[in-house]
Protein backbone atom coordinates (compact mmCIF):
# COMPACT_ATOMS: atom_id res chain seq x y z
CA UNK A 1 0.00 0.00 0.00
CA UNK A 2 2.79 2.44 0.99
CA UNK A 3 4.33 1.96 -2.46
CA UNK A 4 1.22 2.41 -4.92
CA UNK A 5 0.81 5.52 -2.88
CA UNK A 6 4.21 6.64 -3.48
CA UNK A 7 4.18 7.39 -7.05
CA UNK A 8 6.76 9.66 -8.99
CA UNK A 9 4.58 12.36 -8.36
CA UNK A 10 4.31 12.04 -5.03
CA UNK A 11 7.77 11.90 -4.54
CA UNK A 12 9.01 14.93 -7.18
CA UNK A 13 6.47 17.04 -4.69
CA UNK A 14 8.33 15.52 -1.76
CA UNK A 15 11.31 16.75 -3.35
CA UNK A 16 10.03 19.81 -4.00
CA UNK A 17 8.82 20.28 -0.48
CA UNK A 18 12.36 19.61 0.86
CA UNK A 19 14.44 21.80 -1.69
CA UNK A 20 12.19 24.88 -1.08
CA UNK A 21 12.27 24.39 2.65
CA UNK A 22 15.82 24.17 2.88
CA UNK A 23 16.29 27.20 0.22
CA UNK A 24 13.61 29.22 2.24
CA UNK A 25 15.86 28.53 5.75
CA UNK A 26 18.88 29.53 3.71
CA UNK A 27 17.63 32.82 2.76
CA UNK A 28 16.13 33.73 6.47
CA UNK A 29 19.68 32.69 7.88
CA UNK A 30 21.24 34.69 4.95
CA UNK A 31 18.68 37.85 6.16
CA UNK A 32 19.50 37.09 10.04
CA UNK A 33 23.11 37.30 9.04
CA UNK A 34 22.74 40.71 7.55
CA UNK A 35 20.45 42.54 10.11
CA UNK A 36 22.96 41.31 12.59
CA UNK A 37 26.12 43.04 11.10
CA UNK A 38 24.12 45.93 9.88
CA UNK A 39 25.20 45.75 6.67
CA UNK A 40 22.26 47.96 5.39
CA UNK A 41 22.38 46.02 2.46
CA UNK A 42 19.43 42.91 0.95
CA UNK A 43 20.39 39.88 1.39
CA UNK A 44 24.13 40.51 2.76
CA UNK A 45 25.43 42.17 -0.19
CA UNK A 46 22.50 40.77 -2.94
CA UNK A 47 23.58 43.98 -4.84
CA UNK A 48 27.11 42.53 -5.68
CA UNK A 49 26.70 39.30 -5.44
CA UNK A 50 23.71 37.68 -7.69
CA UNK A 51 24.33 34.03 -6.42
CA UNK A 52 21.37 33.53 -4.00
CA UNK A 53 18.79 35.78 -6.39
CA UNK A 54 20.04 34.30 -9.21
CA UNK A 55 19.65 30.55 -7.94
CA UNK A 56 16.03 31.16 -7.12
CA UNK A 57 15.39 32.86 -10.35
CA UNK A 58 16.83 30.36 -12.19
CA UNK A 59 15.32 27.17 -10.33
CA UNK A 60 12.08 28.96 -10.36
CA UNK A 61 12.09 29.49 -14.00
CA UNK A 62 12.63 26.25 -15.15
CA UNK A 63 10.14 25.06 -13.22
CA UNK A 64 7.83 27.64 -15.12
CA UNK A 65 8.77 27.21 -18.83
CA UNK A 66 8.46 23.28 -17.98
CA UNK A 67 4.80 24.13 -17.11
CA UNK A 68 4.05 25.36 -20.29
CA UNK A 69 4.60 21.71 -22.08
CA UNK A 70 3.03 18.31 -21.27
CA UNK A 71 4.82 16.76 -18.55
CA UNK A 72 4.07 13.01 -17.06
CA UNK A 73 5.42 13.69 -13.73
CA UNK A 74 3.52 16.88 -12.76
CA UNK A 75 0.07 16.40 -11.45
CA UNK A 76 -3.44 16.32 -13.76
CA UNK A 77 -4.26 19.12 -11.83
CA UNK A 78 -1.89 21.30 -14.40
CA UNK A 79 -1.70 18.75 -17.16
CA UNK A 80 -5.12 19.47 -18.25
CA UNK A 81 -5.20 21.71 -20.02
CA UNK A 82 -3.45 19.88 -22.64
CA UNK A 83 -5.52 18.22 -25.30
CA UNK A 84 -3.22 15.14 -25.00
CA UNK A 85 -4.75 14.63 -21.44
CA UNK A 86 -8.50 15.32 -22.21
CA UNK A 87 -10.66 11.94 -22.59
CA UNK A 88 -14.00 12.85 -23.51
CA UNK A 89 -16.62 11.51 -21.63
CA UNK A 90 -19.70 10.10 -23.93
CA UNK A 91 -22.97 12.07 -23.18
CA UNK A 92 -21.43 15.29 -21.52
CA UNK A 93 -22.51 18.53 -21.51
CA UNK A 94 -20.40 20.32 -24.62
CA UNK A 95 -19.87 23.47 -22.80
CA UNK A 96 -20.02 22.93 -19.19
CA UNK A 97 -19.97 24.89 -16.44
CA UNK A 98 -16.05 24.35 -14.01
CA UNK A 99 -16.44 26.62 -11.28
CA UNK A 100 -18.94 29.26 -10.32
CA UNK A 101 -16.71 33.00 -10.83
CA UNK A 102 -18.13 34.38 -7.90
CA UNK A 103 -15.86 31.38 -5.81
CA UNK A 104 -12.99 32.08 -8.59
CA UNK A 105 -12.86 35.73 -7.74
CA UNK A 106 -13.54 36.09 -3.82
CA UNK A 107 -9.98 33.39 -3.74
CA UNK A 108 -8.46 36.49 -6.05
CA UNK A 109 -9.75 38.96 -3.88
CA UNK A 110 -8.50 37.57 -0.87
CA UNK A 111 -5.29 37.18 -2.28
CA UNK A 112 -4.80 40.68 -3.41
CA UNK A 113 -6.34 42.02 0.06
CA UNK A 114 -3.62 40.30 1.92
CA UNK A 115 -0.85 40.92 -0.84
CA UNK A 116 -1.94 44.42 -0.55
CA UNK A 117 -1.58 44.69 3.24
CA UNK A 118 2.25 43.32 2.57
CA UNK A 119 2.89 46.30 0.41
CA UNK A 120 1.45 48.92 2.75
CA UNK A 121 3.74 46.96 5.16
CA UNK A 122 6.68 47.94 2.94
CA UNK A 123 5.98 51.55 1.57
CA UNK A 124 5.91 52.17 5.49
CA UNK A 125 9.16 50.66 6.45
CA UNK A 126 7.75 48.08 8.64
CA UNK A 127 9.62 45.66 6.60
CA UNK A 128 12.02 45.70 4.07
CA UNK A 129 12.77 43.96 0.35
CA UNK A 130 14.16 40.89 2.02
CA UNK A 131 11.53 40.11 4.02
CA UNK A 132 9.27 40.40 0.71
CA UNK A 133 11.53 37.77 -0.75
CA UNK A 134 11.26 35.74 2.30
CA UNK A 135 7.55 36.22 2.11
CA UNK A 136 7.67 34.56 -1.72
CA UNK A 137 9.73 32.03 -0.45
CA UNK A 138 7.42 30.63 2.23
CA UNK A 139 4.19 31.02 -0.45
CA UNK A 140 6.58 28.15 -2.34
CA UNK A 141 6.95 25.90 0.36
CA UNK A 142 2.94 26.49 1.35
CA UNK A 143 2.45 25.89 -2.38
CA UNK A 144 3.49 22.10 -1.85
CA UNK A 145 2.18 21.88 1.91
CA UNK A 146 -1.49 22.71 -0.14
CA UNK A 147 -0.91 19.97 -2.89
CA UNK A 148 0.43 17.38 -0.17
CA UNK A 149 -1.59 17.87 2.80
CA UNK A 150 -3.80 20.44 3.26
CA UNK A 151 -5.27 23.21 0.94
CA UNK A 152 -7.23 26.54 2.32
CA UNK A 153 -8.26 27.35 -1.01
CA UNK A 154 -9.81 23.62 -1.94
CA UNK A 155 -11.95 23.33 1.24
CA UNK A 156 -12.56 26.03 2.25
CA UNK A 157 -13.35 28.33 -1.03
CA UNK A 158 -13.36 25.95 -4.69
CA UNK A 159 -14.70 22.65 -2.39
CA UNK A 160 -13.39 20.46 -5.42
CA UNK A 161 -12.64 17.00 -4.91
CA UNK A 162 -8.69 17.01 -4.88
CA UNK A 163 -5.59 19.04 -7.11
CA UNK A 164 -6.89 17.25 -10.31
CA UNK A 165 -10.26 18.93 -10.61
CA UNK A 166 -8.98 22.02 -9.30
CA UNK A 167 -10.15 25.30 -11.48
CA UNK A 168 -7.20 27.75 -10.26
CA UNK A 169 -4.68 24.69 -10.04
CA UNK A 170 -2.18 26.87 -12.44
CA UNK A 171 -2.09 30.13 -10.37
CA UNK A 172 0.01 29.17 -8.42
CA UNK A 173 3.25 30.50 -9.50
CA UNK A 174 1.62 33.70 -10.04
CA UNK A 175 0.40 33.88 -6.07
CA UNK A 176 3.98 32.87 -5.40
CA UNK A 177 5.45 35.86 -6.64
CA UNK A 178 2.97 38.40 -6.00
CA UNK A 179 5.12 40.01 -3.46
CA UNK A 180 7.92 40.74 -5.62
CA UNK A 181 5.96 43.15 -7.62
CA UNK A 182 6.98 45.60 -4.90
CA UNK A 183 10.94 44.87 -6.20
CA UNK A 184 11.75 47.19 -9.05
CA UNK A 185 14.28 44.49 -10.05
CA UNK A 186 15.17 42.32 -13.14
CA UNK A 187 15.06 39.28 -11.49
CA UNK A 188 11.96 39.46 -9.36
CA UNK A 189 10.13 41.36 -12.26
CA UNK A 190 10.93 38.44 -14.89
CA UNK A 191 9.59 35.38 -12.31
CA UNK A 192 6.53 36.95 -11.48
CA UNK A 193 5.76 38.50 -15.69
CA UNK A 194 6.88 34.84 -16.49
CA UNK A 195 4.18 33.64 -14.17
CA UNK A 196 1.28 35.75 -15.35
CA UNK A 197 2.21 34.51 -18.69
CA UNK A 198 1.29 30.70 -17.25
CA UNK A 199 -1.64 31.86 -15.24
CA UNK A 200 -3.02 33.92 -18.39
CA UNK A 201 -2.35 30.85 -20.74
CA UNK A 202 -4.34 28.61 -18.62
CA UNK A 203 -7.36 30.97 -18.00
CA UNK A 204 -7.98 31.80 -22.23
CA UNK A 205 -7.62 27.88 -22.43
CA UNK A 206 -10.00 27.38 -20.08
CA UNK A 207 -12.58 29.46 -22.12
CA UNK A 208 -11.26 28.10 -25.42
CA UNK A 209 -11.80 24.50 -23.67
CA UNK A 210 -13.92 24.60 -20.51
CA UNK A 211 -14.30 20.43 -21.05
CA UNK A 212 -10.81 19.88 -20.47
CA UNK A 213 -11.14 20.96 -16.84
CA UNK A 214 -14.28 19.54 -16.01
CA UNK A 215 -14.35 16.17 -14.52
CA UNK A 216 -17.92 15.32 -15.68
CA UNK A 217 -16.52 15.87 -19.48
CA UNK A 218 -12.66 14.63 -18.98
CA UNK A 219 -11.90 10.99 -17.98
CA UNK A 220 -8.96 11.58 -17.22
CA UNK A 221 -9.74 13.91 -14.08
CA UNK A 222 -11.56 10.51 -12.50
CA UNK A 223 -10.50 8.31 -9.95
CA UNK A 224 -10.13 5.55 -11.55
CA UNK A 225 -7.55 6.82 -13.80
CA UNK A 226 -5.61 8.79 -11.44
CA UNK A 227 -1.89 7.46 -11.52
CA UNK A 228 -0.36 10.23 -9.05
CA UNK A 229 -2.08 9.52 -5.98
CA UNK A 230 -1.35 12.80 -4.28
CA UNK A 231 -4.87 12.99 -2.58
CA UNK A 232 -3.62 9.90 0.25
CA UNK A 233 -1.43 12.52 1.75
CA UNK A 234 -4.38 14.73 2.59
CA UNK A 235 -6.88 11.13 3.21
CA UNK A 236 -4.03 10.37 5.92
CA UNK A 237 -3.80 13.55 7.45
CA UNK A 238 -7.43 13.46 8.14
CA UNK A 239 -7.48 10.39 10.00
CA UNK A 240 -4.96 11.41 12.07
CA UNK A 241 -6.66 14.73 12.94
CA UNK A 242 -10.18 13.03 13.54
CA UNK A 243 -8.34 10.33 15.84
CA UNK A 244 -7.08 13.71 18.00
CA UNK A 245 -10.49 14.70 17.98
CA UNK A 246 -9.66 17.47 15.12
CA UNK A 247 -12.09 18.26 12.41
CA UNK A 248 -11.54 20.57 9.53
CA UNK A 249 -14.37 22.18 6.89
CA UNK A 250 -14.28 19.51 4.01
CA UNK A 251 -13.88 16.58 5.54
CA UNK A 252 -16.79 15.49 3.54
CA UNK A 253 -14.82 15.96 0.45
CA UNK A 254 -12.41 13.52 1.82
CA UNK A 255 -14.94 10.89 2.46
CA UNK A 256 -16.31 11.30 -0.84
CA UNK A 257 -12.98 10.82 -2.49
CA UNK A 258 -11.93 7.69 0.10
CA UNK A 259 -15.22 6.10 -0.85
CA UNK A 260 -14.29 6.35 -4.60
CA UNK A 261 -10.78 5.08 -3.90
CA UNK A 262 -12.06 2.35 -1.96
CA UNK A 263 -14.35 0.99 -4.82
CA UNK A 264 -11.65 1.39 -7.32
CA UNK A 265 -9.69 -1.03 -5.06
Amino acid sequence: MIKKQLTKTVILHYLKLIFRSLLFLAAVGMYIHNRLNNTGQFFNGYEENHFLMGLIWFIFMAEMVMRLFPAKLESMGCQKQFRKNFIPIEGSEKRPVVQSGIVTFSVAAAWIALNAIIGVLYYTSIIDKGILLLIALAYSVCDVICILFFCPFQTWFMKNKCCATCRIYNWDYAMMFTPLIYIPNVYAWTLLGTALVLLIKWEVTLRLFPQRFSEKCNKSLSCAMCQEKLCHQKRQLQVFLKKGKFNLAGNALIKALKRESDKKE
